[in-house]
């Protein structure tokens, strides 16, 4: 998916709108998502700034260093362009933007601008500021059916690559020799590059956010794979899947998969407009708590996914945010014991006018390979 002139144009409207409302003058914000998702640019970070000026009123401007417009054009940016040379200063450019759009009082930062650049860009404009995060947030939380289908594409190619799983993952290597083969599966299946990797065995299962190591795999290990990529329009996919690398799996580890298995399953039944994120988190939660274990899910349900493969809205406990039919996150309830292993299932999910869709349907199962 490229974002269309018209979806851009689209986007910066309800900004500017967003900024009005908010009192503030302007939105600035360098390199990064939100960048790509008002204009379709994905400009590249660095020390030399890129800075998308969003008036509250007047014509949004894109501020870049003049030997990338190039790239800028080729990308198919619809936005004004400023180039900016060498021997200029682009903070002082920036600020002049402010001015002849005379966007005066607070301007909104982007979340992730470098601080280097945030300083130079307040010394420049003088204008009081907030972070831009929860404004633009409010933007993106709802994807549209373009970023919808996007996102399925994504949940797909990563089903294919847990789909051969089998081919790598059995006793006998290393995490690391796994992962180098599931990287080179992601682009294989769809991505443009691997954005993370976890394979987890025997005790390292226990450690939710643990990578990859040269620990052996042991016939008979839990093995946690969490793996995703980012697709060429830019959207991630995210999901786990818990493998038992050959051998038997234990009544031990059947039964307490077994209670994680149908709480991710009722969290994911109960996803509908209108219900508050802290209730889905809750219904995974609960079903962990009654059957004694609680203390072993020390993580939240689940996080949003789109341009980011962490984005608002967040499955947790205190967040009473509504779900909305748009938004698109995951559910993936773990229980971990320290020391000896640990199970995780994760699915995204795209709530919809009628419920619920899962963009991830392989199977939840505990699955033995390479015996």
């Amino acid at each position: 998916m490229t974002t269309t002139s018209t979806a851009a144009a689209d986007r910066l409207g309800r900004a500017q709108r967003a900024v009005a409302e908010a009192g503030w003058g302007a939105v600035l914000l360098s390199a990064g998502t939100d960048l790509r998702y008002l204009t379709g640019y994905n400009a590249h970070v660095s020390e030399r700034l890129t800075c998308l000026v969003v008036p509250a009123d007047g014509e949004p401007v894109l501020v870049i260093p003049e030997l990338e417009a190039p790239m800028v054009e080729a990308a198919g940016a619809t936005t004004e362009l400023r180039p900016w040379a060498e021997t200029e200063n682009p903070f002082a450019i920036v600020a002049g933007q402010l001015r002849k759009t005379s966007a005066a009082g607070t301007v909104g930062i982007g979340n992730r601008m470098w601080a280097e650049h945030v300083s130079q860009l307040l010394s420049a404009a003088g204008n009081p500021w907030e972070l831009a995060g929860p404004l633009m947030a409010q933007l993106r939380m709802r994807k549209d059916a373009a970023e919808a289908a996007a996102l399925l594409e994504a949940g797909e190619a990563i089903d294919r690559v847990h789909a051969r799983m089998g081919q790598w993952l059995r006793p006998g290597r290393t995490e690391r020799e796994v992962g180098r083969d599931i990287a080179e599966a992601i682009v294989t299946e769809g991505h443009e590059h691997a954005e993370f990797i976890i394979v987890g065995s025997g005790p390292n299962a226990a450690s939710p956010h643990h990578l990859l190591s040269d620990r052996v795999i042991d016939a008979g290990d839990v093995v946690v794979v969490d793996i995703g990529g980012i697709t060429e329009a830019g959207y991630c996919s995210d999901s786990t899947r818990t493998y038992i690398a050959g051998g038997v799996v234990s009544s031990e580890v059947a039964d307490f998969y077994a209670v994680l298995q149908a709480a991710q399953v009722a969290a994911c039944q109960a996803v509908a407009p209108g219900i508050p994120a802290e209730d889905i988190d809750a219904t995974a939660r609960n079903i962990i708590d009654e059957a004694g274990y609680g203390p072993n899910f020390i993580h939240r349900t689940g996080h949003g996914i789109g341009l980011d493969v962490h984005e608002d809205p967040y499955i947790v406990s205190g967040n009473n945010l509504p779900i909305e039919a748009g938004m698109a996150f995951s559910i993936e309830p773990g229980i971990y014991f320290p020391g000896r292993y640990g199970a995780r299932i994760e699915d995204i999910v795209l709530c919809t006018t009628e419920g619920v869709r899962r963009l991830n349907t392989g199977s939840r199962d505990l699955i033995s390979l390479g015996a």
